[in-house]
Parts: C-alpha cells; sequence; structure tokens
C-alpha cells in the first residue's frame, strides 16, 4: 500500500499539470511495472520515483519531464531483450520521445563501472579521469532533461544512505561529490549543488562534518549577531546615496565549499571571510555598479576580492559582482550585487535560463504552469550532444580510453597500447565477443585478446579511425608483406619484420655514433678517424683522451676508465687529448 504522502504528491502532481492524463498514466504504469521491485531502504520503487517527479515539479518543470522522473528507473538493470521489449512498449504507449530518454538515463550505469573497484581502498581517481567520467555522462545523457532527473534521483537517493553498507555509502557520496555536484554547478543548480554536497560530505567524511558543523555553527552565531546590526546601516548608507535596491539578505556558505575551502587554507576557519555573504538584490545593471561604487566609497575593499561576473559571467552562466570590504569595526563581509533576475538564474539555474530566454515568467502563475503550453520549442534546446564528436569507453581496470566518434575495438586496442594493437586478435564488449571492426559506444567496457604470433591485416586500414593506429598498422603491413607477388604466412612476416628492425636500430646506432665521432677534436684538430671504445662507451660531454693503436684507429676513452689508465700507465707517449669541442 502507497504512503499517503506519496499519495498526496501524485494527487497534487496529477491536479496542477497541463496534462494531467500523462501524469496519471505514467504513475499507472509504472506502480505496475515497480510492484516486484524494492530499493535498499526495504519500499518499493514507486515511491522514490514519485519523490523524483515532485523535486522536477518544484524546479517548475514541463509534464513530460516530470512524467519521465516517475518513469525514469523502469528499465533498471533488464537484460538486453527485457530491455527493448519494455521500449518498445513505452514507446507504443508514451511516445518515441519518452523512450529515448528513458533509453538514454539506463544508460547512465555504465558510469558507475570503475566505482567498483574504489571498494576497500582509499585512493581515489586522478583529475584527468574523474574529468573524463564527467564528460561520459554527460555525452551519455545527451539532454539536459536526463541530466535533471538523473540529479533529482540522486538527490532524494542521498536521503536514505544510512541503509547501505559503509563501504557502499561511501562510493555513492564520493560519487555525487566528484560527477553529480561539479555538473550541478555547471548548470548553476545552487541550491541543488549545495544539498548533494552537504549530504554526500556528511556521508563520506562524517568526523570531519561535525567537527565542520560545530566551528561554523560558533562563528555563524558571532556573524548572524552582527549581520542584524550592519543591515540596518548598509540601508542607510545606500539610501543616503541614492544605491537603488530591491532586498538585502544574507547566506551562510555550505559546509562542502567550506571544507574544500579550508583545505587550501591550512584548515584554518580564521582564514575563510565568505562563510556569510551578504546580497544585495538590485532593478538593473547600472544599480549593481552604482552600489559597488557606493560601497567603496564607504567601507575599504580589499585588493583582489573584487570580482566582476556581470562582465564576464562563470562558465555556468552564472552573473553578480563580487566584493569583499572592512567595515567599520573592522570585520571583513563578503558582498554580492545582482540583479532580481540574474538571483533567480543563480538559485534555479539552467531552467530559469531557458525560460528568460524564450520569455516565459516562472514567477508568474507559477502552480497553473500557463507556459509549458510553449514547451515543444522551449525544450528543443535541451537536446544538445554532448561531446558528439567522441566516445569514451573503459578499460577492464576502469581506465577511461577516449576516442572519435565511430571508433572500433581495433582503434581501442592501439589506444591502450601500440603492442597491444600490433597483436590484437579478439575483443569483448561488456563481457561479448564482437568482431575487431565493431563501433564502440559511450561507457563500453573494452577487452583486447593479443597473440604475439598475430599481426595486423592491411583490411583493418578499411574501419579504423585513428590516425595513430593507421600508422602502426600501414608501418607494418607495408614490411613482409609478400615475395614475388606471393603472401607470407604471419609467422614469416613477423620474422621478417623482426629482422628489418634490427638491422635499422643497428643503422640507427651506426648513425649515431659516427654523428658523435665526427664532433671530436685530437689534440685540437677536427675530422680525423675515431673509433668509440666499447668498454667505456664515452658520449658527448664525457671527459676524454684517445690512445692512439698500432695500425688502427684512434680509440676514444672516457679519463676514468680503468682500461685507459692501465695504458696511460703503460704508454703514456701514445695516448693524445681529446675533447668533444
Amino acid at each position: 500500500m502507497l504512503e499517503q504522502n506519496v499519495q498526496r504528491i501524485i494527487a497534487r502532481l496529477i491536479e496542477k499539470s497541463s496534462n494531467p492524463e500523462l501524469i496519471r498514466s505514467a504513475f499507472e504504469f509504472a506502480r505496475t511495472a515497480y510492484k516486484d521491485r524494492f530499493r535498499f531502504t526495504g519500499e518499493n520503487y514507486i515511491d522514490h520515483a514519485v519523490r523524483t517527479a515532485n523535486l522536477l515539479d518544484k524546479m517548475n518543470l514541463d509534464s513530460t519531464t516530470i512524467a519521465f522522473g516517475i518513469l525514469h528507473n523502469i528499465i533498471g538493470d533488464a537484460p538486453d531483450l527485457i530491455r527493448e521489449a519494455e521500449l518498445k512498449e513505452i514507446q507504443h504507449k508514451f511516445g518515441e520521445e519518452m523512450a529515448w530518454l528513458i533509453d538514454k538515463i539506463s544508460s547512465l550505469k555504465k558510469i558507475r563501472f570503475p566505482f567498483s573497484s574504489l571498494v576497500n581502498k582509499n585512493d581515489g581517481f586522478s583529475n584527468e579521469k574523474v574529468e573524463n567520467l564527467r564528460r561520459m555522462f554527460l555525452a551519455i545523457s545527451a539532454d539536459l532533461r536526463v541530466i535533471l532527473v538523473e540529479i533529482m534521483s540522486r538527490l532524494d537517493g542521498l536521503n536514505y544512505l544510512k541503509f547501505l553498507p559503509e563501504d557502499f555509502r561511501k562510493i555513492q557520496a564520493w560519487e555525487t561529490l566528484q560527477i553529480f555536484v561539479p555538473i550541478a554547478n555547471r548548470l548553476g543548480l545552487a541550491e541543488v549543488r549545495r544539498n548533494l554536497g552537504d549530504t554526500s560530505f556528511y556521508n563520506l567524511l562524517p568526523n570531519k562534518y561535525t567537527w565542520l558543523e560545530q566551528v561554523m555553527k560558533s562563528k555563524y552565531e558571532e556573524s548572524n549577531k552582527y549581520f542584524k546590526k550592519f543591515l540596518p546601516f548598509i540601508k542607510k548608507v545606500l539610501k543616503k546615496d541614492r544605491g537603488n535596491f530591491l532586498s538585502i539578505n544574507y547566506r551562510i556558505k555550505s559546509y562542502w565549499s567550506t571544507y574544500k575551502k579550508l583545505l587550501k587554507k591550512d584548515m584554518d576557519i580564521n582564514k575563510i571571510h565568505d562563510l556569510l555573504a551578504l546580497r544585495i538584490i538590485t532593478t538593473d545593471i547600472p544599480s549593481c555598479y552604482k552600489i559597488l561604487g557606493i560601497l567603496h566609497k564607504h567601507f575599504k575593499p580589499i585588493s583582489g576580492e573584487i570580482n566582476d561576473y556581470i562582465a564576464k559571467p562563470k562558465i555556468n552562466g552564472y552573473r553578480s559582482l563580487h566584493t569583499t570590504i572592512i567595515s567599520d569595526d573592522g570585520v571583513i563581509v563578503e558582498i554580492q550585487i545582482r540583479t532580481e533576475e540574474m538571483h533567480k538564474e543563480a538559485e534555479y539555474g539552467i531552467c530559469t535560463h531557458w525560460a528568460y530566454k524564450e520569455k516565459i515568467d516562472l514567477n508568474k502563475n507559477r502552480n497553473a504552469l500557463a507556459w509549458t503550453e510553449k514547451m515543444s520549442s522551449f525544450w528543443e534546446n535541451f537536446k544538445i550532444d554532448f561531446y558528439a564528436n567522441k566516445v569514451f569507453c573503459f578499460t577492464p581496470k576502469g581506465d577511461i580510453i577516449v576516442l572519435p566518434k565511430d571508433a572500433t575495438a581495433v582503434d581501442f586496442a592501439y589506444a591502450v597500447h601500440s603492442e597491444v594493437g600490433n597483436h590484437c586478435e579478439s575483443a569483448k564488449i561488456n563481457g561479448k565477443i564482437v568482431t575487431l571492426d565493431h563501433t564502440l559506444t559511450n561507457g563500453d567496457v573494452v577487452e583486447i585478446g593479443t597473440n604475439k604470433n598475430k599481426l595486423p591485416s592491411a583490411d583493418w586500414l578499411k574501419f579504423i579511425k585513428t590516425s595513430f593506429a593507421k600508422g602502426h598498422i600501414k608501418k607494418l603491413t607495408d614490411k613482409g608483406r609478400s615475395i614475388f607477388g606471393i603472401s607470407l604466412p604471419g609467422f614469416i612476416r613477423k620474422k621478417i619484420i623482426e629482422i628489418a628492425e634490427a638491422k635499422q636500430e643497428k643503422i640507427r646506432k651506426k648513425e649515431s655514433i659516427q654523428k658523435n665521432v665526427s664532433q671530436i677534436y685530437l689534440a685540437g684538430q677536427k675530422g680525423m678517424l675515431v673509433r668509440i671504445a666499447k668498454c667505456c662507451n664515452p658520449k658527448p660531454g664525457d671527459k676524454v683522451k684517445a690512445y692512439l693503436a698500432p695500425g688502427r684507429a684512434t680509440v676514444l676513452h672516457k679519463t676514468t676508465c680503468n682500461i685507459f689508465k692501465e695504458i696511460y700507465r703503460k704508454s703514456p707517449e701514445k695516448t693524445i687529448d681529446a675533447s668533444w669541442e
């Protein structure tokens, strides 16, 4: 039986929706599909799905996205045949777009493959690997609605981490901090990012979280007390100099953001000045700059702490003026100045950004969601090909290989190592044997089988995509391909190539020696015939002398060479001064 809270949520979603039949149908379909499926909390999946939809509704998203939130985990970890059948059923009942969205979100589980290696390990991933995981997440998603639903699903799930075993609880928290929090930040979802970060921080490092909570509590109480006196003074100053503002408030910095900053500040809380920051909301952009000037007129600004994110917005679209001032009491205060529009963008993120672009008023008649009538054109903006020209795949150990679009198993083999590519014999993708020309997709786990007697085939050149692979294949297939037009067996070609490469290496060494020898001066003269002694193998830069061997070329030795020292002791008259310059 459904919880009363869930029943209330779904009833409200249906009542306020511009397409109530879609929400009702999605709910009934999901309730049947989730009937025998339960989460680690012991609750049925429908509870989590409805809560996810409720979070999406709070972001003022459209009926399609809210219905998608209810249906998002329908496929789960189903085998391929069942997956295809369920997607066809969803397509038949809800349309091609909904089936596509559910297919995309179910594919996101692929990024979790490398995290399984972190169980019982204290080491994490390199910055490069984490960034590639974020890129893979975006590449697989291909639509902002997929990202938003996945983030909201994670946000709800974090509230129930206590039901997971400790190891997996920490992995979930770490994954959220490394993947979901930065992506939420890039989308400008400030409040969502804050909740994701703080909840994960608590589950990953509970002792540090508790310590920081206590420290910030005392700091917050101290700052809060000061701000209650400082706010009226700021308002008085602004009104006196005609600085137009709509409101002034303040916010406390998130625990996770503070902890990351503390790591850079020797864990000294007194070095962090933005635990509490004033927000001044204005009517227009000129008022932002005027207020900044008024503040700097009355208070001393801290050099290097003034940032103009209006003229140069952050990557995620965030706009505001930031300054840090010293009040008359000697207290350091960070102040953010922005318009009402900028403030909405900062709070609600990318959804608000697109709404403004479409001239949609999110505040006007919010509950009625009248603007959903424009959704067909509005949501076209959300279909974005993130990294459309790249494909992100895993090695069996969870390392990420980035390749161009339509790359094959052979391209992957050469990207791992040239020798793996040269001796590539077979490939498995996600545990299934495939042909070497198989095209890779985002999130594939690729395993390459090698054979030391196997060499590249010229036919590979017909389907590979990377120039690195082409260069190695051409190099090996051009050598020993045939004699008098007769194709040679692989093991004979391999031997011919080995002999050819050994000969080339010998020539290279000889050329190197000759080049070095041409630099040598004997008794100040250049161009005399000189041989390098094998016993000490002198190289440019070494201190050297030469020995005049009877009937042979002069032999160059290091001065530290024991053999040369013995020659010099017996026949000093046969040694010659030598140098490289």
